[in-house]
């Protein structure tokens, strides 16, 4: 899986997205908290507050997972917050806490400002 940057998605008005998101196509590995699952994937979009992301097992909304982001080898625990009705592998995720594990070296300025929350 390849680590490739896209410039951040311009906000669309009266979007309540909590930061910007950015297309980034980087690998990972879920393990499910409390649940026998380990499974790979990789990142579509990601933000401050989590990501979109598509697996190779499926995931439920509601489940806790722990990431681990291959490439910066960051870890953060997380809860499935959507799976697509269409796309069962592709599912939103929230991180617990805010932080970028994603490996974006120049991240959107409004992340900076998340990070000390």
């Amino acid at each position: 899986m390849t680590h490739v940057e896209i410039p951040p998605q311009k906000r669309v008005s009266g979007e309540s997205r909590q930061s910007t998101r950015v297309r980034l196509k980087v690998g990972i590995e879920a393990q499910g908290i409390g649940v026998p699952l380990t499974c790979e994937g990789e990142t579509v979009v990601v933000n401050l507050h989590g990501a979109m992301i598509v697996t190779d097992a499926k995931l439920s909304v509601g489940l806790r997972i722990a990431i681990h982001v291959i490439l910066t080898g960051k870890r953060a625990v997380a809860k499935v917050v959507y799976v697509d009705p269409d796309r069962p592998l592709y599912c939103g995720i929230a991180l617990e806490k805010p932080q970028n594990i994603w490996g974006l070296s120049l991240p959107p300025i409004d992340w900076h400002e998340g990070e000390s929350e």
